[in-house]
């Protein structure tokens, strides 16, 4: 199922809220990636995986 810009944007600011009800900040740099999947310029899966290399754990 494809989600419309409006969509999009209705959901990302509810889990903003939430994520912020927990009295935690997103970083700029999400908040950058939001903006972009918001505009249809970058998909969730690569937010994923940018979000997977910058911060998994190397063993």
């Amino acid at each position: 199922m494809t989600m419309t810009k409006q969509e999009k944007i209705k959901a990302w600011n509810y889990a903003l809220g939430m994520i912020r009800v927990d009295g935690l900040t997103p970083s700029k740099d999400f908040l950058t990636m939001v903006e972009q999947e918001k505009n249809g310029t970058l998909t969730t899966a690569d937010m994923k995986r940018t979000l997977d290399k910058k911060y998994k754990i190397k063993q």
